[in-house]
C-alpha cells in the first residue's frame, strides 16, 4: 500500500480507507471484511455484533454534551464491485487494492478502486476511532452485498436500529444531498438449445468488442456509453442476415450493475464468404465507431481468424430469433422523469450475455423510481426473451426510496452546506439503488439522508476518488455530527 495514500488530507479517513482496502472484499465473499469489522469494533471496545445475514453493527454512545441530541445511524456497504481490466493479472478475493495519487485522484493500478463505498466506511470508522469529534449516539451499520442485491439492507430486521435519524454515506457527487433513488429488479432470461455440427468448409474467428469505458449501470447510464453486449449483436446480426454466420460461443459482460466494456464471439462463417465477410464487417465497424467518437473514443472491435474452427454451432433458427430478441430488448433510458429535472425515472442495462455449449443467458438490472414504470419495463424485455422462446426469470426485486422533501435533517443539511460552501447543493432523487428505501421498509419513521465525496467511474477500473472532494466531505460530514437536532 503505497504511503502517499496515508499522508493524504484528511488522514484520518484516508488511513482509515488504506485499511479496508488492504481486505478483500469482493460482493458475496466479504467473509474477510465481516471479521475485519468485528475485529476493528471489538478492538475500540465497543459493542459489535452482527445480525442474521452477518451486517456488522457498532454503538458508540454520545460524547459529553450530546446525550440529548436524537441518536443515529451512520450506513454504509462493505463490499465492492470487482471489476478489472483483460490484461490485468489480479485476484479480488485474496488481494488488497493497489492504490495509488493521480493529481487530484486516487485510483486503482488496473481494478476498480473500491471507494465506492469504502470511503463511507472509512469516515465511519474515523469517527468511531475518533475522542474528539463531537457527535449524538452511534449505531454504525455496515451491511453486505449491496452491490449484487442489497442482500443486507433486504434482509435487515425491524427493531434492531434503535437510531432516529439515517446518515447514508453513499452519494457520489460532494455537491448533492439525495433525499430517494431508484428500486430495481433482475430480468434474466435463460434457454437450451441442441447445438449442431459446423458445416463443413467454414472458418473459424473471433469478435472482440473491448475498450469501452463500462460504468454504473444507475449513475451513467444517461451518458450515451456503449453497451458491449449490444455493439456484439450489431455485429452478429448483420453476419447472420449477410454471410449465414453462426455462434458458437459469446462471453459479455460481468456483473449485472456494471455496463458492459467487453464481449467475446467466436463465430464460424461459409470459407466462400471470408473475403466479403471481412470486408462488410470493417464497415459495420467503422459506422459504430463514428457513433461512439464522443462518448468511446477507446473502442476496439477486432477480427481474428482462428487456427482452430469451433467444432459445435448455434442453429441458424435458435441463432434468428436470438439476435433478434437482443435487437428488440431496450437497453438505456427508457424514460425521464417528469417530477425532477435531468433525473432518469426507468431504464435498462443488458448486463452479461453468455452462449455456448448449448446453453444462453443473458442478465439485465431494470431501475426505476416509479413501480409500475420498473414492471412496464420488465415485462417488455420479459416478452421480447419469451418470444424466442426463453424462460424468464424476475429475481433481486428491490423499492425506491421516495423523497420526502419536509425532512428535518435535510433542512440542517442544506443549512450547513450553504454555510460552508456559500451555494446551494443539488437536493435531488438519484437513478442508482441506494439502500434508503429498503431500509425504510423495516423502519418507516426513520429520517434518511444520503451524502458522499466525489467518485467517478464507479464499477469500472476508471473509477477514481476526488482528494480536493473529501476534504470538503469530511468538513460537511463532522459539522452534520454536531448539529444533530436535540430529541424533542
Amino acid at each position: 500500500m503505497s504511503q502517499e495514500i496515508r499522508n493524504l488530507e484528511p488522514k484520518a479517513l484516508w488511513n482509515q480507507f488504506a485499511d479496508l482496502n488492504a481486505v478483500p472484499r469482493p460482493s458475496k465473499k466479504e467473509e474477510q471484511v465481516i471479521q475485519f469489522m468485528k475485529d476493528f469494533g471489538n478492538r475500540l471496545g465497543l459493542e459489535t455484533f452482527e445480525d442474521d445475514i452477518r451486517n456488522v453493527i457498532i454503538r458508540k454512545p454520545a460524547t459529553p454534551g450530546m446525550e440529548n441530541r436524537k441518536p443515529i445511524v451512520l450506513q454504509g456497504h462493505l463490499d465492492m464491485v470487482h471489476q478489472k481490466n483483460n490484461d490485468t493479472v489480479f485476484d479480488f478475493e485474496t488481494q488488497g487494492i493497489d492504490m495509488y495519487v493521480d493529481g487530484d485522484w486516487v485510483r486503482a493500478k488496473g481494478t476498480t478502486l473500491g471507494a465506492d463505498n469504502g470511503l463511507g466506511v472509512a469516515a465511519i470508522m474515523a469517527v468511531l476511532e475518533s475522542t474528539d469529534i463531537p457527535h449524538p449516539a452511534i449505531e454504525a451499520l455496515f451491511t453486505i452485498d449491496e452491490e449484487t442485491g442489497m442482500t443486507g439492507a433486504l434482509n435487515l430486521q425491524g427493531g434492531i436500529l434503535q437510531g432516529q435519524i439515517l446518515l447514508n454515506l453513499d452519494t457520489e457527487e460532494d455537491d448533492e444531498i439525495d433525499i430517494g433513488c431508484a428500486g430495481g429488479i433482475d430480468v434474466t432470461a435463460t434457454a437450451e438449445y441442441d447445438e449442431e455440427d459446423t458445416p463443413e468448409g467454414s472458418v473459424g474467428y473471433s469478435i472482440t468488442v473491448k475498450g469501452l469505458q463500462g460504468g454504473h449501470s444507475g449513475m451513467d447510464i444517461h451518458k450515451g456509453l456503449g453497451n458491449a453486449n449490444k455493439i456484439m449483436n450489431r455485429l452478429l446480426f448483420d453476419g447472420f442476415d449477410n454471410f449465414g454466420l453462426q455462434i458458437a460461443s459469446i462471453a459479455g459482460g460481468s456483473l449485472r450493475n456494471a455496463i458492459p466494456r467487453e464481449s467475446v464471439a467466436k463465430v464460424i462463417i461459409a470459407a466462400v464468404y471470408d473475403e466479403a465477410f471481412v470486408f462488410d464487417m470493417q464497415q459495420i465497424v467503422n459506422e459504430i465507431k463514428t457513433e461512439f467518437k464522443t462518448t468511446e473514443p477507446n473502442l476496439e472491435i477486432v477480427f481474428e481468424k482462428l487456427t482452430e474452427v469451433p467444432a459445435k454451432v448455434m442453429p441458424s433458427i435458435a441463432q434468428f430469433y436470438f439476435v433478434r430478441s437482443m435487437y428488440t430488448a431496450h437497453n438505456g433510458v427508457y424514460r425521464m422523469s417528469a417530477d425532477f429535472d435531468n433525473l432518469v425515472e426507468t431504464s435498462n442495462n443488458i448486463a452479461k450475455v453468455i452462449v455456448g455449449e448449448g446453453q444462453l443467458t443473458v442478465q439485465c438490472l431494470t431501475r426505476s423510481s416509479v413501480e409500475s414504470s420498473k414492471m412496464d419495463l420488465a415485462n417488455a424485455l420479459r416478452s421480447a426473451f419469451e418470444l424466442m422462446g426463453c424462460e424468464v426469470e424476475f429475481s433481486g426485486v428491490y423499492p425506491g426510496w421516495t423523497p420526502n422533501p419536509k425532512s428535518e435533517i435535510l433542512d440542517v443539511l442544506v443549512g450547513i452546506y450553504e454555510k460552508q460552501n456559500n451555494a446551494k447543493p443539488n437536493v435531488v432523487a438519484c437513478h442508482a439503488g441506494l439502500e434508503c428505501g429498503i431500509l425504510g421498509t423495516n423502519y418507516p419513521e426513520m429520517d434518511m439522508i444520503s451524502f458522499g465525496p466525489t467518485i467517478h467511474g464507479a464499477h469500472s477500473p476508471d473509477e477514481r476518488a476526488s482528494i480536493p472532494s473529501s476534504q470538503k466531505f469530511w468538513k460537511f460530514f463532522l459539522e452534520i455530527l454536531a448539529s444533530i437536532p436535540a430529541v424533542k
